[in-house]
């Protein structure tokens, strides 16, 4: 169990290929990525000349960067990994297959993709699979990025990130943003049972404007009755109603969105 009272999955990150992340997370529906994906890629495709780079935070094996640059769904990607031909396969044999794969859904208004990841295996699997032009595992809550990291946070003109703010703090944002060294949008899919203020106050320290986008969207499955407990009592604690969402058996996430007042 995780500090925020989630079952661990940790375990899958530290694979040296995705097919362990797609199986344990198929039988509890994970999906927002998915919910993500046209969001995402509307705000990367208005990204002006000189900013087309998009960094995506808790990137895992690139799962994001596939579903904004390659004409596929996260069904399609479930279904790529777990299938038994693919259990077959030996880790650089997937890596060949994937790279022709994903070459061959490559979308013609793709933009670089820079991930941060502290999952060193899936980082490195995401860039030698052509998903990443840049992986980098700084640990942002831990310390200041790195100069290699810092360089290229400079040419960010979009921060995108899909759960991991559960695990994160103002920290890694503030650093982020001091690196690419002006306000840029951040797109961040949160957990309802996260209290985001602390992070959303880091944003607006930075000059940016920060949203709750009205609605939300499932995420996974609970994996016990005790993992639901958690969340509902959480989501209350929070002033939110479960009715309907976690007190039906799924996480369920918000978008918020952070983008400078002009």
């Amino acid at each position: 169990m995780t500090a925020a009272g989630m079952t661990s999955f940790d375990d899958v990150y530290a694979l040296p290929d995705p097919r362990g992340y797609f199986t344990a997370l198929a039988p509890y529906g994970y999906q927002t990525p998915a919910h993500a994906q046209p969001v995402f890629r509307a705000l990367a495709r208005g990204l002006g000349p000189g900013r087309r780079t998009v960094l995506d935070l808790c990137c895992s094996y690139g799962i994001n960067a596939a579903l904004v640059n390659h004409d596929v769904t996260l069904d399609e990607l479930y279904a790529h990994y777990t299938a038994p031909e693919a259990a077959r396969l030996t880790t650089e044999e997937l890596l060949a297959r994937d790279r022709a794969f994903y070459a061959a859904r490559r979308r013609a208004d793709a933009v670089r993709m820079i991930g941060v990841d502290i999952a060193r295996p899936a980082v490195a699997y995401a860039v030698a699979a052509g998903l990443l032009d840049e992986g980098h595992t700084d640990d942002l809550e831990a310390a200041e990025p790195g100069e290699v990291l810092r360089s290229s946070a400079a040419g960010v003109g979009l921060i995108t990130v899909t759960g991991g703010t559960t695990f994160l703090t103002g920290r890694t944002f503030g650093r982020l943003l001091s690196a690419v060294g002006r306000p840029v949008p951040v797109a961040a899919f949160v957990l309802r049972s996260h209290d985001f203020r602390g992070i959303a106050d880091c944003l607006r320290a930075y000059g940016l404007t920060v949203e709750r986008v009205p609605g939300t969207s499932p995420q996974r499955r609970f994996t016990d009755a005790a993992e639901q407990r958690r969340a509902v009592a959480a989501v209350r604690a929070l002033g939110e109603d479960p009715t309907g969402k976690e007190a039906s058996g799924w996480y369920h996430t918000r978008l918020h969105l952070a983008h400078p007042p002009a």
